[in-house]
């Protein structure tokens, strides 16, 4: 396919037919005593500039057999294409004028391709001119699909390339005078250009449904893939979270180690069951540890386990979740989190798959996957010193980043939807819905804590709510009702154009900043800005952090 898509691209019209060719098909009629004239290759050429760019196959016949009509001056044309696997000729379109009447099409059909004159021109590949039909015994009036027409004389030339048969093009009836040696030869010169062109049309036709069959296919690959992670609770159509789907996808079916980076709240855990639950090690087990919650001492004691007696009140021996993971999969959440200390531990534990637990003699070996997440810039902690380098780069050899709920406005809708059907049920809540004005201001809000603040908000409202209710604007919280507010003061600025805009600066500024809590890396990210741009705006607008 590729090949023949590259020998379209290069068919232009003035190498279908070049004033070369021209000039030699003329040298060609002189000798064979045939006058050609500047009128004959005007005709010629205005075929060829009606046709090349046409690429829809059944509208290129129908303008080539018209424009046949034209120039020739004939009273019918015919293309019969050639099937190569069937063995056979068919008519796909003609173009039939009638005395006071248009074009119409005629139906397809059909016949051997050793059959009739088309059959002769097929084994002989050569033109004929017949000046009689009645007189030939190729011609037969059954193959005649132009049924208001009868047929007196034609010419019939082959279309074809240097690569295939394409087909017979019929010139029927000259309305002038009779056809003549200079008719025969000006159609075979045409003819090439004309098998050309539907070679192109043929080419590009296939092209284009290779192309749509492609994104059908896509769209019902993202389809599915949004189904069978919908099953896991992350509900998402958006074109951001279907570049996340597609690298679950990719991911799910190895064992490799992934760091999934994100806000909080955007659903690092379930995107971390998602990769276990529909991978290989599904059936195994699946352990979860968030390092923010604990310190040093119990984080050690659940990772590593400990042996009875290690500290007060270790009274028996505990596997610790590196041993009950191994075979299966552990989530390490917010490993960001972790003191330099337990960064040194948990890099011996990846590098030689081995434990010791608290107070114990004696390493154990395990293996598991391990998956991290953070809602830190690990790099940027890396840079600062704030984490081990050498664990980053053990950790993250699959990164996955979650996108902020402001940036899939698009799922804002599905989510609000999804956690309103969940809580009416929860709550015994029946009938209760979202307004179009509510549903448009939760679209608005910028959600600093993300799935989880929307979650919490829908679990408010149900809670503020009787069944069968509308939920209306006046139940949102206030600081989403504030994005009601905002939108009229923007339709509202009062001061000059530089107040303005220093107003909207400075919201903009400390906007980035409340959804970073305080990250000036990340807040620049956001802005545009570069970390010391950002610093600047900063001590101008005197932001108070």
């Amino acid at each position: 396919m590729s090949g023949k898509c590259k020998e379209y691209r290069h068919l232009e019209i003035d190498e279908l037919l070049s004033a070369d060719q021209l000039a030699t098909e003329k040298e060609n009629l002189v000798k064979d005593d045939i006058s050609i004239g500047k009128k004959d290759l005007d005709l010629l050429y205005d075929v060829v500039a009606s046709i090349h760019a046409i690429h829809n196959l059944e509208k290129l016949l129908q303008k080539v057999l018209a424009k046949v009509k034209e120039v020739f001056q004939i009273e019918g044309a015919s293309i019969a294409l050639h099937d190569d696997l069937a063995k056979e000729f068919y008519f796909i379109r003609t173009v039939e004028e009638q005395k006071g009447g248009g074009g119409k099409a005629s139906d397809q059909m059909r016949f051997a391709d050793d059959y009739g004159i088309a059959g002769w021109i097929l084994k002989n590949q050569q033109s004929v001119l017949i000046e009689d039909v009645s007189r030939d015994q190729r011609f037969t009036q059954e193959l005649s699909i132009q049924k208001n027409l009868q047929t007196n004389s034609m010419i019939c030339v082959p279309l074809k390339t240097d690569k295939v048969f394409l087909g017979v093009l019929y010139a029927i009836n000259s309305l002038a005078e009779p056809f003549t040696s200079k008719s025969l030869h000006l159609l075979e010169i045409l003819s090439s250009t004309i098998a050309l062109a539907i070679e192109n049309a043929r080419l590009y036709g296939e092209l284009q449904n290779r192309t749509k069959a492609l994104e059908s296919e896509n769209l019902r690959l993202q389809l599915e893939l949004q189904d069978r992670f919908n099953k896991q609770g992350i509900i998402a159509s958006s074109a951001a979270m279907q570049k996340v789907f597609m690298l679950l996808n990719k991911v799910m079916t190895t064992t490799i180690t992934v760091l999934i980076q994100g806000e909080t709240g955007t659903g690092k855990e379930l995107i971390a069951r998602a990769i276990h639950f529909n991978g290989t090690l599904k059936n195994r087990p699946f352990m979860v540890e968030n390092c923010a919650a604990l310190s040093d001492g119990l984080l050690e004691s659940e990772l590593f386990g400990h042996v009875r007696g290690a500290f007060t009140g270790a009274i028996a021996d505990k596997k610790g979740l590196f041993e009950l993971a191994n075979g299966g999969t552990i989530f390490l959440d917010e490993i960001g989190e972790m003191s330099p200390a337990m960064q040194v531990k948990i890099l011996r534990v990846l590098q030689e798959g081995e434990v010791r637990p608290v107070g114990g003699s004696s390493f154990k070996k395990v293996k598991f996957r391990f998956i991290s997440a953070t809602n830190r810039d690990l790099y940027e902690e890396v840079q600062k010193g704030r984490f081990r380098e050498d664990l980053f780069y053990r950790i993250q050899a699959f990164p996955i980043q979650l996108p902020p709920l402001r940036e899939r406005r698009e799922d804002i809708a599905l989510l609000a939807t999804h956690f309103l059907e969940q809580y009416s049920t929860e709550f015994n809540r029946s009938g209760v819905r979202l307004t179009p004005g509510v549903l448009d201001l939760l679209s608005r809000y910028r959600w600093p804590g993300n799935i989880r603040e929307l979650e919490h908000e829908i679990e408010r409202l149900l809670t503020l709510s009787v069944s069968g209710e509308e939920i209306r604007i006046e139940y949102l919280s206030d600081r989403i009702k504030g994005t009601e507010r905002q939108i009229d003061a923007d339709d509202k600025v009062s001061g000059n154009l530089s107040e303005a805009v220093a107003r909207l600066e400075k919201n903009m500024v400390v906007d980035a900043l409340e959804q970073t809590h305080g990250n000036r890396s990340q807040a620049a990210n956001l802005l545009g800005l570069t970390r010391q741009g950002l610093h600047n705006k900063i001590s101008r607008y005197a932001i108070k952090l």
